[in-house]
């Protein structure tokens, strides 16, 4: 089966939970059944290839649901809260919050283990392999990535990864946009390509390689690195110290960080620093010095001035063109 057929295998899903569906390939919006629990399930589908379906429920007990797909697709999806476990064909797999996860599956036998009494968000981007292939179409011709050579001769694959904080960043404004009834598809449809370029570059570019020389025991110390700059983000370590914590040679830490993550480790801080801070500005709660502040400069000239060289505009530019625009939407909604 190819093409559209792969809204089949939400509808499964759907169906699975027992919500009461309308739809075959269309937004709507899904409660879960009082009996059963409570919550709902969001599906979005901002263009006939693209399925978005954000899951907000918590069950009163525990719930085992089998699930059989019936044709080809890619799924990336982002736990974001509750621990779940999926069987494939006998494989167990286990999605924990903070997560990101791509899977490439043909028809597969599944098994869906939902813990009574707790809290689950995730959200998932599903789309045919088609889509997945025009996506991964390069500039010359060829093809980065090939749905068949990846899943060789089994029918399902995945990758896992802890979620990045521009990926999280990215997400954490387009769940504020799907709870909007005015988000436009088109909006949706933005925010979804970002969340798919982001995760198939980490995951299948550089997550895939098999070049690097680091062993396990390395990348795991040097994601914790990465972990703690983000935890001190206004007040971080140097490198030797940073080195220290998680008992590392420093040029060992520098040269593996930039392996990694393909930049340094300050400069992944300033790029994380940035988009957080373009974050804050968006909102309109906080002003150019605050914001400076809020994500580690202590010297805002010199924080515009890495802003407008990411941006290409100055900060506090973008707080009036957002000053503005709130205005002139209130000035619309008291004349209607």
């Amino acid at each position: 089966m190819t093409g559209i057929d792969y809204h089949h295998n939400f509808n499964l899903f759907f169906d699975g939970l027992e919500l009461p569906r309308q739809n075959r390939d269309r937004t709507e919006h899904m409660a879960l059944h009082s009996q059963r629990g409570e919550g709902f399930v969001r599906r979005f589908v901002p263009r006939f290839d693209i399925n978005v379906v954000v899951s907000d429920f918590t069950f009163r007990q525990d719930y085992s649901m089998p699930l059989v797909t019936k044709t080809a697709m890619v799924e990336l999806n982002y736990c974001l809260q509750g621990k779940r476990e999926v069987s494939v064909d006998g494989v167990q797999y286990e999605f924990v919050p903070g997560s990101c996860t791509l899977q490439l599956m043909n028809e597969v036998g599944s098994q869906f283990e939902f813990q009574g009494n707790e809290s689950y968000l995730m959200l998932g981007i599903g789309i045919p392999v088609s889509t997945f292939h025009h996506f991964m179409e390069e500039g010359g011709g060829g093809r980065s990535a090939d749905f068949d050579r990846i899943l060789g001769q089994a029918s399902f694959r995945v990758f896992q990864e802890t979620m990045q904080p521009s990926t999280a960043i990215v997400l954490e404004r387009m769940l504020a946009a799907l709870q909007n009834r005015s988000t436009k598809n088109l909006e949706i449809e933005c925010s979804t390509l970002e969340l798919l370029s982001l995760g198939f570059q980490s995951i299948l570019t550089e997550g895939t390689s098999g070049t690097t020389k680091l062993s396990k025991s390395d990348m795991t110390k040097i994601s914790e690195a990465r972990d703690i700059m983000l935890q001190r983000m206004i007040d971080p370590p140097s490198l030797l110290e940073l080195s220290r914590l998680i008992g590392m040679n420093d040029n060992k830490l520098k040269s593996g960080f930039k392996e990694m993550f393909g930049t340094t480790v300050f400069g992944y801080l300033r790029d994380i620093r940035l988009e957080k801070a373009l974050h804050l500005l968006q909102q309109g709660n906080l002003n150019v010095n605050e914001t400076s502040c809020a994500v580690g400069y202590s010297n805002s000239s010199h924080f515009s001035e890495v802003f407008r060289e990411k941006y290409g505009i100055n900060p506090g530019k973008l707080v009036k063109q957002f000053a503005s625009s709130v205005l002139m939407t209130s000035k619309h909604e008291s004349n209607l």
